[in-house]
């Protein structure tokens, strides 16, 4: 993992590339350039896969392509093997060269050999064309603005302000070249169509025993590492079952709780911990701990556009300084079991044919929502966070089943409770489901601030990339889960109205001003 910086193109600005490198230094350990008056590009690396020798930017053997790349892949192995049987020579044991390798290897199509979480850019010296590619969940981030002809790319938007032009996001699951400051991207993988070529799984068994043996493996993948290795654990369903599996090889394993003195979130994570005989770090926060200075560092950091995925960053940047704290650089997230299971009550309001559509709209967003909170909060503690949910042999499992395996009997992730029933204590499975702040018990003192939130937001010039506009969640809820519609509402009215925001503070206050009585 790591974060990097580009410029291409006659007159690139030093001044400038050194600013927006320097946003990205909590990213990475060591910083590694290679400049000159076309091509600046630029990485802070955060040394995980063989730390002592590869560096970035890479170049090729003859010079022609320089790689900057975000990310792991996890079956380098499996393609160092079979790019050495083709005749390649390769002189590290990491991820990198073995990348820019099936780069020569494949040109375009390397992608979809490629099994990871990634985002890179490769250039053509001699031209200066860019090829840029992003992993099909849009676990890492990548963007891109252009000023004066020149193309400027970042693994955050922060990195971009200092440009003054509009940034735009490289979409999941696409790629393509840049030229002349331009990048004209496609799909290269449609999540819609993802196991439409394979038989559904609509036999309980089978699904049981196909989820256990995808998950174990994503698992095992992520694991795959010298490093110590930590869990963020909430207690509840899908962090306990990553806990579980990290934990069979890795009993080494710290796992990372934070919560209100009392929350259901702690009470959980200190039963499960003890009951599996794990490492747990604890940090315990009172509501009337978070301050305004707390609220503008999650902003900071998030990068975030929507109300509740704000509110959850302020409450994931305690937890992810103690890991650094601690000297983890390696982590499991629970996150993407909600999407891909079905675990929001919208999966059991609406049909079938309309539960996919939310499905897929879900988990194209979960690059600007959900995964981009995890990325730039973890990154800017210098910890590197895996997805095991989103593995895209599971997603493809997932899309293979139908909803009624997903929800049963009112019983959301219904399949994921059956497949793990012998590895999880019952208070677990039969855990109610909160979302992250509501459980960790701090949500409400950090909706006080969601006023400050896009006037934040606009002063750190986030805005040429996106305003802070409303949750989508509860824009949907108010359109009946129709997503057409609710996609045009949200659309026509970016923002609450001020009455909508008078009335979300008065609630806020009313929850919040006994606990200031009390204290």
């Amino acid at each position: 993992m790591c974060g990097f910086a580009l410029i291409t193109g006659a007159g690139a600005e030093p001044e400038l590339f050194r600013a927006m490198l320097a946003t990205l230094a909590p990213r990475g350990e060591v910083e590694e350039i290679r400049a000159t008056n076309e091509l600046m590009a630029g990485v802070w690396r955060l040394r995980i896969v063989d730390p002592a020798r590869a560096e970035q930017p890479w170049v090729s053997p003859d010079g022609r392509l320089l790689l900057c790349f975000n990310g792991e892949i996890f079956n380098h192995r499996q393609l160092r093997s079979e790019l050495l049987a083709r005749g390649h020579r390769l002189r590290t044991t990491g991820d990198t060269e073995v990348l820019l390798t099936a780069f020569l290897e494949w040109r375009e199509e390397a992608v979809e050999h490629l099994q990871g979480e990634y985002a890179f850019a490769v250039v053509e010296r001699a031209t200066g064309r860019v090829y840029l590619a992003r992993d099909p969940l849009g676990v890492k981030p990548l963007y891109w603005s252009r000023r004066a002809g020149r193309l400027h790319l970042a693994s955050e938007i922060k990195a971009l302000v200092p440009v003054g032009e509009p940034i735009t996001e490289v979409p999941p699951g696409h790629h393509g070249w840049a030229e002349g400051g331009w990048p004209h991207l496609s799909s290269y993988l449609d999540l819609g169509r993802l196991g439409l070529d394979q038989p559904p799984v609509t036999d309980p068994d089978e699904a049981v025993k196909l989820l256990r043996a995808a998950f174990a493996e994503s698992v095992r993948l992520r694991v795959d590492t010298d490093l110590p290795v930590g869990v963020v654990l909430s207690g509840g369903l899908d962090s306990s079952l990553v806990l579980a599996h990290v934990r069979q090889t890795r009993p080494d394993c710290v796992a990372f709780t934070i919560g209100a003195p009392g929350s259901p979130d702690l009470e959980y994570a200190r039963r499960i911990t003890a009951d599996l005989g794990v490492r747990h770090e604890v940090v315990e926060l009172r509501p009337r701990d978070i301050r305004l200075a707390d609220v503008r560092e999650a902003v900071r950091l998030g990068e975030l556009t929507e109300y509740g995925d704000i509110i959850n960053a302020v409450v994931s940047v305690p937890l992810f300084r103690r890991v650094r704290d601690c000297g983890i650089r390696v982590v499991l997230t629970g996150d993407g079991s909600d999407e891909l299971f079905g675990g929001y009550p919208m999966y059991q309001e609406v049909p079938a044919e309309q539960s996919r559509a939310l499905f897929l709209h879900r988990l194209r967003n979960l690059g600007r929502t959900e995964l981009q909170r995890v990325d730039r909060v973890s990154m800017g503690h210098g910890v590197e966070a895996r997805v095991p949910f989103l593995d895209l042999a599971l997603v493809e499992l997932a899309m293979r089943m139908p909803a009624e395996l997903k929800v049963r009997d009112g019983r959301e992730k219904w399949i994921l409770r059956e497949a793990f029933a012998d590895l999880l204590p019952a208070y677990v499975r039969d855990r109610p489901k909160y979302g992250l702040s509501y459980s960790s018990g701090l949500h409400d003192r950090a909706r006080l601030y969601k006023p400050t939130f896009p006037r934040l937001h606009r002063g750190f010039g986030y805005d040429l990339a996106e305003a802070v506009r409303r949750d989508f969640d509860s824009v949907l809820a108010a359109c009946d889960n129709d997503l057409d519609r609710a996609i045009a509402e949200g659309i026509a009215r970016q923002d609450y109205t001020l009455r909508e925001r008078a009335r979300d503070v008065a609630g806020a206050l009313r929850h919040n001003l006994p606990r200031i009585r009390r204290g």
